[in-house]
């Protein structure tokens, strides 16, 4: 990103632009709860509010805030029942988030099933971007229940998975140790002129100790002996898909982020020929975040907890990072702070402001974020913005 014009940075305001507080509030909530508190103490500072997401759930609702148009569309749950899901359209260019029809979130009651969870319904809602006379589909793969290659996505594209016996093989990794052979004849003609982008930051492979079923299978309830058969299935697609591609098929496996959502990301670079960015990097890209920075005098960003695994491609680091490039000071709010003040200062923030520095009941700080998160927005303005020079 380059320098601002003298007369681009004239606004001077406050970019706002958090992720989600997991099972807490929305990155549109956070936002706006922090700016509520900006104007109690610093009333004439303009502001503008972008929250943003890395891919996983929230995903969606962050392109709806920045100016995107919600598509709501009922699709098959992870389990095969109905669900409501959406993506966000702008100028032929689709979110589709991957929670939304086959994420954790969406199993009923909770419960995991780490065989029979498919992605068929992120299939359907590709489809609906099509209809849409969507060009580009940006896929973001976070927050899944499954582990099945992504084949129920592909087979609601038009592939079909078939046993030895010619038969379609059930939805679910589980399954896919009875694969056979692969028919993509079927696969929608659309598919051939559109974009795909994987936005994920997992640069795990498909198989083996690093995969998709090895690593990532035992959070979505796998036992040892699931792991087994998951990994065995995956193999025997990964197998299929290679006679019937091609040599191009048979190195996706290996390929950084084939492993992503239990192997979504190499059903979609094998067949689809997705390329796959960082998450919060394309995501800040569609969302337009580059030019909300400009003439910015302070950015706030944030999660839920702090930590190591922010540094690693999460939402503040990609927010922190774009932001130094303009050499405009960064801030984080969060639920919890584990990162001390030298570690902070190297990822890029000047300073970090915690849930609990205000409220040490943990249980208080999830169910009711908003005041305390105000709260916040009142100490980030006293110790940064009054200090500062108005424009």
């Amino acid at each position: 990103m380059g320098t601002p014009t003298a007369a681009e940075a004239t606004t001077q305001h406050v970019l706002i632009a958090p992720d989600k507080f997991k099972g807490s509030a929305t990155a549109a909530e956070v936002a706006e709860s922090v700016a509520v508190g900006i104007r109690r103490v610093a009333p004439d500072v303009p502001l503008a509010v972008l929250p943003v997401a890395d891919g996983g759930d929230g995903t969606v609702d962050a392109a709806v805030a920045a100016g995107f148009e919600r598509r709501e569309v009922t699709v098959t749950g992870p389990l095969g029942g109905q669900v409501v899901g959406s993506f966000a359209l702008r100028s032929g260019t689709a979110v589709v988030e991957m929670a939304q029809a086959s994420g954790l979130v969406r199993l009923p009651g909770g419960r995991l099933a780490p065989l029979t969870a498919g992605t068929r319904g992120t299939g359907e809602l590709v489809l609906a971007a099509l209809r849409a006379s969507a060009g580009t589909i940006v896929l973001g793969v976070g927050g899944s229940a499954t582990t099945d290659g992504g084949v129920g996505m592909l087979a609601a594209l038009g592939a079909r998975f078939l046993d030895a016996d010619g038969r379609e093989l059930p939805d679910g990794g589980g399954a896919l140790r009875d694969l056979a052979s692969v028919d993509l004849t079927g696969l929608d003609p659309r598919l051939a002129d559109t974009e795909f982008i994987l936005a994920s930051d997992v640069d795990n492979p498909l198989l083996g100790p690093h995969g998709a079923a090895a690593v990532y299978s035992p959070q979505k309830g796998a036992t040892p002996e699931d792991v087994v058969r998951l990994e065995a299935g995956l193999a025997r697609l990964a197998d299929a898909l290679a006679r019937t591609l091609g040599p191009e098929a048979s190195r996706a496996p290996d390929a950084p982020g084939a492993g992503a959502a239990g192997g979504m990301g190499y059903g979609a670079m094998a067949v689809l020929h997705a390329h796959r960015e960082p998450g919060i990097a394309i995501l800040l890209d569609v969302l337009g975040f580059d030019k909300a920075l400009i003439g910015a005098r302070l950015v706030i960003t944030g999660e839920g907890a702090l930590d190591e695994q922010t540094l690693h491609g999460k939402a503040p680091a990609g927010v922190a990072n774009a932001a130094r490039a303009r050499s405009i000071p960064v801030v984080a709010v969060c639920g919890r702070l584990l990162l001390d003040p030298a570690r902070l200062a190297e990822a890029g923030f000047a300073a970090a402001y915690a849930l609990t520095d205000i409220e040490p009941d943990v249980a208080l700080c999830i169910a009711e974020p908003r005041p305390i998160l105000e709260s916040l927005g009142e100490l980030i303005a006293r110790d940064h913005l009054l200090h500062l020079p108005r424009s």
